[in-house]
């Protein structure tokens, strides 16, 4: 490493070396060439370094020299060139009323001279510079007669440079659309010159565009072909700006495990480097991860870190979204004071994001003809010129006549003094009647949030009561029923009341209500359980016919009592799932297909493969669901249950179980029935563990 580092250095030294040696040697052979046309080029050749170097003094000093020797010899071109170096440095001062000035008179003499590949290169400078000052039509105009130019001569540095400006252009004023087809133009070019950074630099826009639009599989797509041509020791800074977001993109399909990798190595880089933006975006990425893994005090370390940097780095965008996630994190926590709180903040600033001023980006405009242009501005100038001269005479003879009229002049005066005066009397009203409406604005705005808050939770409160009182209404009606006839029963044999030849006979009817109490247990324990959502899937690979068979058994009994024909259909297949959810879903749908089964009805149990997903029928000819029934089986307030063709109970819980399982193993369920002719229930679930 060491060696590397040294070798680096030499090199670097090397080069500073040889730029400071061509520097010297141009400025020797500068002084000893005589004041021509050579002498300008030279001159121009040893700006254009000094310009490389960023010695900006130096090289405008030599600017003012040339441009001075070109005027005398009237060298259009070194003249023209002069401008241009000269614009190129007011451009690197931020001075962009002098950078554009000269700019267009290098223009000009380019014209002159008909040499369009000056031209070009300079309007795309003006692009640029009228681009960062907002100045999008015109930039665009500009930068549009650049790339005609530079199409048409097959410049293909020049033509990256001017399609990268047009596509940042449309990045900033929301064309999202524009700003991509721009980016893979200029990332076309940069891979035809071999242009290693600008290839990188695209791949990356396009990647974050992709992701504006949603089309987050593409941004995806992209952000990794950035990652595979990244140089891990001289894109560093890269590297940790595309590892949070590339974690971001897979968390939005809830792909943990690569969305983790990503998060986990952004966060490590980005720490490393000490970027404090790229170790920001990562902080909130990897937050919001650990919130939707239920890991809420990690989570909670995280944001606290991101919210810290964020309010000293001033990024409006991630502090944003560092505020969302604390609503959520406190709002799942129940501290929903500190939720307002966050909430506050959140609105705060985004209203204040959203009144900045959104640029307009005009959609029509074409490129410059700059020959046409160049002969208006000609004419123009003389216009100008004669206008010029005729005004000259007419403010002397304007001035002495207000001046004579002393009244006039003190009635003009005091008419300004008025409408000044009213002109501040409405603004302070104005600005005082604003400020109320900001204030009774904020007051509703904390008003309303207070109000959802209150409602949220009233509605959560609602919730709960209902699964209270089902619970309390279930277990004092049905099991206390079926537990009391158990034991009368025993208590009459208990007292003698009975003889044992009495109590066998009744053996059955004692059985059939210790088969409803352990049902009842069954479902209700299961169903308390999905409604307070501790049930966690644990999701394994398992032969569904051996659940069949398992199932079938239980319910032998009652099927040769009813004399039911059961049919047996299934076959040998796989189901990627939580096995003992899957059987409380089998072992309710069958024991319900018996319970509406009439003497000599069938019951059919069948599985077979639909799309790569198992699909499982359980099938009976018995009374079947009345359609206005069948919206209610589902559905855990409506608490919809009938008897069975003996007399069977129900707690009407089972089916909701049976759904709510279903949906936890990314399954489905449905049924299809008509009445007095049968009834199919489906499910259908995965075979294998998801990808997305």
């Amino acid at each position: 490493m060491k060696q590397i580092l040294t070798l680096a250095i030499c090199l670097v030294s090397f080069a500073i070396f040889s730029q400071n040696e061509k520097i010297d040697e141009l400025t020797v052979q500068l002084t000893y060439l005589n004041p021509d046309s050579t002498k300008v080029d030279k001159s121009l050749m040893l700006i254009s370094k000094l310009y490389e170097v960023k010695d900006y003094d130096k090289a405008l000093l030599y600017v003012n020299q040339t441009s001075k020797l070109a005027k005398d010899l009237n060298y259009i071109k070194g003249l023209a060139e002069s401008n241009y170096y000269r614009a190129l440095i007011y451009t690197e001062h931020n001075d962009y009323f002098n950078a554009i000035d000269n700019y267009k008179k290098s223009r000009d003499l380019y014209l002159q001279i008909s040499d369009t590949l000056g031209v070009a290169k300079v309007s795309n400078s003006i692009g640029l510079v009228e681009i960062k000052r907002g100045n999008y039509a015109i930039g665009l105009q500009n930068s549009l007669s650049a790339i005609d130019i530079f199409e048409k001569q097959h410049l293909q540095e020049e033509l990256s440079k001017a399609y990268n400006n047009l596509a940042e252009a449309y990045h900033k004023t929301n064309q999202i659309d524009k700003a991509i087809e721009f980016n893979f133009k200029a990332l076309e070019v940069r891979k035809q010159i071999q242009d290693k950074n600008g290839i990188k630099s695209s791949t990356k826009n396009i990647a974050e565009l992709y992701s504006l639009l949603k089309e987050h599989r593409k941004a995806i797509e992209y952000y990794e072909k950035a990652l595979d041509i990244l140089n891990p020791k001289t894109d560093q800074d890269l590297r940790g700006e595309i590892l949070p977001k590339l974690g971001s993109e897979y968390l939005r399909f809830k792909e943990y495990d690569k969305a983790s990798e990503y998060l986990v190595e952004g966060l490590k880089y980005n720490r490393k480097q000490d970027n404090k933006e790229g170790l920001l975006r990562a902080l909130n990425a990897i937050g919001n991860l650990n919130l939707q893994k239920k890991k809420v005090k990690l989570a909670e370390k995280q944001l606290n870190e991101a919210y810290a940097i964020a309010q000293k780095t001033n990024n409006k965008t991630e502090l944003l979204e560092n505020y969302k996630l604390h609503i959520a994190l406190d709002s799942t926590r129940g501290y929903f004071q500190n939720a307002f709180f966050w909430q506050n903040k959140f609105y705060n600033l985004k209203d204040s994001i959203l009144k900045i001023d959104q640029p307009v980006f005009p959609t029509d405009v074409t490129a410059l003809d700059l020959i046409s242009k160049n002969n208006n501005e000609t004419n123009n100038q003389n216009n100008n010129n004669l206008a010029k001269t005729d005004l000259q005479t007419q403010p002397v003879k304007s001035s002495s006549y207000w001046l004579s009229n002393p009244y006039i002049l003190y009635g003009i005066i005091g008419l300004f003094a008025l409408l000044l005066a009213l002109l501040i009397f409405s603004l302070t009203k104005t600005k005082s009647h604003k400020e109320e409406l900001d204030i009774q604005k904020e007051r509703f705005a904390e008003e309303q949030v207070r109000t959802d808050a209150i409602l949220e939770q009233t509605h959560h409160l609602e919730e709960v009561n209902q699964v209270k009182d089902k619970l309390f209404s279930i277990v004092s009606h049905d099991l206390k029923d079926s537990i009391s006839s158990i034991k009368a029963f025993l208590d009459l044999l208990k007292e003698g009341s009975i003889s044992k030849d009495e109590f066998y006979e009744l053996i059955p009817e004692l059985s059939e209500n210790a088969n409803n109490a352990s049902s009842l247990l069954f479902n209700l324990l299961n169903w308390s359980k999905s409604q307070l959502q501790n049930l966690e899937p644990k999701p394994e690979l398992f032969n569904i016919q051996d659940v069949f068979h398992s199932k079938i058994a239980l319910v032998e009994q009652k099927v040769e009592d009813k004399r039911i024909v059961l049919i047996d259909e299934s076959q040998r297949d796989f189901v990627y799932a939580d096995r003992s959810m899957v059987e409380i879903v089998i072992q309710n749908l069958i024991t319900n297909a018996v319970k509406f089964s009439r003497t000599g009805d069938v019951i059919t149990i069948s599985n077979i493969d639909v799309n790569g997903r198992a699909l499982i029928c359980i099938e009976d000819s018995g009374v079947g669901i009345a359609k206005e029934n069948i919206d209610k089986l589902f559905a855990a307030h409506k608490n919809f249950t009938t008897t069975g063709t003996k007399n069977e109970k129900g707690t009407g819980l089972g089916l909701t179980i049976a759904k709510d399982l279903v949906e936890l193993n990314n399954g489905r369920i449905w049924v299809e029935s008509t009445q007095n002719v049968g009834s199919k229930f489906f499910v259908e679930l995965p075979k294998a563990e998801s990808k997305a």
